[in-house]
């Protein structure tokens, strides 16, 4: 079968800074700071449902000056839009998260993603969990957070290496030929 393969980005679209970095209170204060200060917005993305509100509580004690909000599947569906809309409308500039924003968002403003406890996805989801961010002409930044002290597995670490090597735009063919030597086929 003949196979096409868009290699060009679209117009003045930016790769994503992908950072790797073990969890520290300070890089995400940055982070989320610097993204507030140009005028963006962040998701943190946080995949634990029973926790997250506590991490909602001490992401703003460390920032607070920023407006956040939280948005998960197990939220009655009228809550969740109300977060999104208010996310969407620049009412709060950080959007506390579990999977749920994985696609079908295209929030240009959202410019910044911090996924705590990458080491528990799979590369396809990382990918596309960064596909979240970086969609208008502004430069767009990925914080892949580990544990500290923890010893990852060969293949967690192998992601997050594959992840942080293939940035450039149009690299998700290439990503994906990775994960596959990772996995392996079946």
């Amino acid at each position: 079968r003949d196979m096409s393969t868009i290699m060009t980005a679209p117009l003045a679209r930016l790769p994503v800074q992908t950072v790797v970095a073990q969890y520290d209170e300070e890089l995400i204060r940055n982070a989320i700071r610097r993204e507030i200060q140009r005028g963006g917005q962040v998701f943190y993305l946080h995949n634990r449902v029973q926790s997250i509100e506590q991490v909602c509580a001490r992401l703003k004690g460390l920032v607070p000056e920023a407006g956040f909000d939280i948005g998960h599947g197990q939220m009655a569906e009228h809550d969740l839009e109300a977060a999104f809309v208010r996310f969407l409308g620049g009412q709060t500039q950080v959007l506390v998260c579990t999977t749920i924003i994985e696609s079908g968002l295209d929030i240009p403003n959202a410019n910044t993603i911090i996924i705590d406890r990458a080491d528990r996805f799979g590369l396809a989801e990382l990918y596309q969990l960064r596909g979240r961010v970086g969609r208008y002409h502004r430069q767009a930044y990925a914080y892949l957070l580990i544990p500290r002290h923890a010893a990852l597995q060969d293949t967690a670490r192998e992601r997050l290496g594959a992840i942080r090597k293939y940035t450039q735009l149009g690299s998700g063919f290439r990503l994906a030929m990775r994960d596959l030597q990772i996995r392996g086929a079946g």
